[in-house]
């Protein structure tokens, strides 16, 4: 949808879905994948970048063009998350940065503290920051002032396919931030992304749900077809739900 850009930070993007590298059965399908789903930027963990060339690098299956979006994963804090942030783009993957710090190891979930500090220090930086981060609307605004580009609310647990579990808040993002609102995590379906893009997301980023599939490259063509379909419902101006029913043809009679 090229008469419908999304901005972020200094680079414009025309496809609101971003995808993963994680969980690919092999990273050669990686290409296929962005070929087939049109997505224009892509994480990858800074652990799977190999520029030494002792080993398989990432990048070799990223097509030139696909901006890079570097995450933090593994990090426990904000100091460790500013440190992989540095490296990453001392490596060459660029400005962009997703915080991820999760120390919660059973259900996986961000600290918001932690990602609050990191963003603070890595925007003053220059860095193009994509914090994910628990649905939480004051704090997604101090992540707004402290200069992120856009805030990645959680749907649902990492790598669950659960869907939108957290609507509701995900919905007050959507209408008080300026930022982006881009929901991250917990899409597990076509039919969950459109539906997030109806409310009025900016994007959805999907990993497990594509690289997962026995076809990765025909569920990244759905999962493209879906947010386009869920953007332009969400631009058209969807009708209101009644609880009473409405007629669509004139009900009186015209025997009698």
């Amino acid at each position: 949808m090229e008469n419908d850009p999304l901005q972020l930070g200094n680079v414009t993007f025309t496809n609101r879905l971003f995808t993963g590298t994680g969980k690919f059965a092999s990273n050669a399908l990686i290409s296929g994948m962005l070929k087939a789903s049109g997505s224009e930027m892509i994480t990858v963990a800074l652990r799977r970048i190999d520029t030494t060339a002792r080993s398989e690098n990432i990048l070799d299956y990223i097509p030139k063009g696909v901006t890079l979006l570097p995450n933090t994963s593994g990090a426990r804090n904000a100091e460790q998350a500013i440190r992989i942030a540095r490296i990453a783009r001392e490596a060459g993957c660029g400005d962009f940065i997703k915080i991820e710090v999760i120390t919660d190891m059973k259900y996986l979930m961000p600290d918001n503290i932690e990602t609050l500090k990191a963003t603070e220090i890595l925007a003053r930086e220059g860095f193009i920051v994509l914090p994910y981060a628990l649905p939480d609307l004051p704090l997604a605004k101090r992540l707004e002032s402290a200069g992120a580009a856009a805030v990645m609310p959680l749907g649902a647990p990492i790598g669950s396919n659960r869907g939108l579990e957290t609507r509701p808040l995900i919905a007050l993002l959507i209408e008080n931030c300026r930022v982006p609102v881009i929901v991250d995590a917990g899409i597990g379906r076509p039919s969950q992304a459109a539906e997030a893009m109806e409310m009025g997301a900016d994007g959805v980023l999907v990993n497990t749900a594509i690289a997962t599939a026995s076809d990765p490259e025909a569920m990244g063509r759905a999962f493209d077809l879906a947010v386009k379909a869920g953007r332009t419902a969400y631009l058209a101006d969807l009708a209101e739900p009644s609880s009473a029913a409405r007629a669509s043809s004139p009900l009186t009679g015209f025997l009698h």
